[in-house]
């Protein structure tokens, strides 16, 4: 490799984690971030903000920069560009690792309505939104004639499927406001984790939150909503992470990255 960069497609804490590590090591690093953020945390060393133009865009990215290797660290449910990602570096030859932190798996006490997309997430919240409104909610409390309370945590960009749910109300907690339709009854509340225990705790009973919904991203950031939902009875519907390309090596940490790129390097 010598002084070949290697290009860090980032945006999570994990690609935060493993650019500090190349830096200190001495390995060129550049890191990628698709600028969806508005004020997003960077990294150490060199960042490009946005988009190549696709794979091919990419390839030539690729090729203008003499990269070594990439190292796929986005976001689990960034399938777009993943895909990109594993078509440019088989084009070129180039060594692709993906870097994913493991999946949240439930436990005994976890209520979770597992669902494959964000569309199955938005018809299961309609369907606990007529049996709450009937008085026949899934958790066995008498819910008539009060509305199903809903902790959506999904990302704003996926806000817009659940917009025609006029008969529940949303607290919609993002980093950056929605620009998409939303759900007639909503509060947006804008934060970033790692979010605790404690505060979860009371974002869920000071809302009365009936269900909460969100993504499979893993890791420890914002678990604890979870916890929190475990504790109090709240079940979960849970967006399962789209497919990963069979492409490339796959490691959960940035440890085994550094190690991965660092054996590339002898």
């Amino acid at each position: 490799m010598a002084d070949r960069p290697v290009l860090l497609l980032g945006g999570t804490a994990e690609a935060r984690s493993l650019a500090a590590d190349l830096h200190a090591a001495g390995i060129p690093v550049v890191s990628s971030l698709a600028g969806r953020v508005r004020d997003p945390r960077l990294p150490v060393g060199p960042v490009r903000i946005g988009g190549f133009g696709g794979v091919e865009g990419l390839v030539g990215w690729l090729r203008e920069h003499d990269v070594a290797a990439v190292v796929d660290a986005t976001h689990p449910f960034a399938r777009t560009m993943s895909e990109h990602a594993a078509g440019a570096a088989e084009q070129l030859g180039t060594p692709l690792l993906r870097l994913r932190r493991p999946a949240w798996q439930p436990s005994e006490s976890d209520r979770w309505e597992q669902v494959a997309d964000i569309g199955e997430a938005a018809r299961a919240v309609a369907d606990r939104t007529v049996a709450h409104l009937a008085g026949v909610d899934p958790s066995g409390m008498d819910s008539a004639g009060r509305r199903l309370r809903v902790l959506l945590t999904t990302g704003r960009q996926d806000v817009g499927v659940f917009a025609d749910n006029a008969d529940a109300w949303f607290l919609i907690r993002v980093v950056d406001p929605p620009t998409c339709p939303l759900p007639p009854r909503h509060q947006i509340v804008r934060s970033r984790g790692p979010y605790d225990l404690s505060g979860e705790l009371t974002l869920l009973r000071e809302n009365s939150i009936d269900v909460l919904v969100t993504k499979n991203s893993g890791g420890d950031l914002t678990r604890a909503k979870l916890t929190a939902a475990a504790e109090l009875g709240v079940p979960v519907v849970m967006v399962q992470r789209p497919p990963e390309p069979a492409l490339g090596t796959a490691v959960h940490t940035a440890a085994a990255a550094k190690e991965w790129i660092a054996h590339l390097n002898a």
